[in-house]
């Protein structure tokens, strides 16, 4: 598939996911298939929160999508270096970053204050989002963040800055409405 390609199939997933028309199953068979090795068709760097959970928000089922988890969806050191290894080993040629409305650590930095040395510093990686956002409201400051670490992934990353550059690589943040499903391309 080719960069449009996957998206239309992540946005097809979707549409099938807001209607409750999503018939994902994991059988034997599948499984079994997949000890051979994995070729996830998009990186998806997601929030941990419990509510987003992207193979069922892409109606997508094991091994069609490698998915890096950690709370407000942040570029840091160890969900970059997951990254880089779906890019260059595994061939990916999409990576979707996914904020969502209502993030608990979005709004945690906005909240300020001392969090801890552990959420502080998660933290550090999501401020720069509030001077970039449209308002200090939580969801135009996730949308911000998702873009904010789209960057940070490229800057921070020479291997998928240069896949990026080679035009192998397309980096796309999203936002996803608890309320409805819906992901949003930004």
């Amino acid at each position: 598939m080719n960069k449009g390609q996957i998206e239309s199939r992540l946005i097809e997933g979707n549409n099938r996911y807001i209607k409750d028309e999503e018939d994902l199953k994991s059988d034997v068979l599948l499984r079994q298939k997949l000890t051979d090795g994995q070729h996830p068709f998009a990186i998806v760097l997601s929030c941990a929160d419990s509510r987003v959970v992207p193979e069922m928000i892409f109606d997508c089922n094991i091994g069609e999508l490698f998915v890096v988890r950690v709370a407000g969806n942040i570029a840091n050191s160890s969900s970059i270096a997951s990254i880089e290894y779906a890019v260059a080993n595994i061939g990916c040629e999409l990576i979707v970053v996914l904020g969502h409305e209502s993030c608990g650590a979005v709004t945690a930095t906005i909240k300020g204050g001392d969090n801890g040395k552990n959420l502080n510093h998660l933290c550090s990686y999501i401020s720069p989002s509030i001077e970039l956002a449209d308002d200090v409201q939580v969801n135009s400051v996730v949308k911000a963040n998702a873009k904010y670490n789209a960057e940070l992934l490229v800057k921070n990353s020479e291997i998928i800055s240069g896949f990026v550059n080679s035009g192998k690589l397309k980096i796309q943040p999203a936002y996803y409405s608890l309320a409805n499903g819906k992901v949003d391309f930004l």
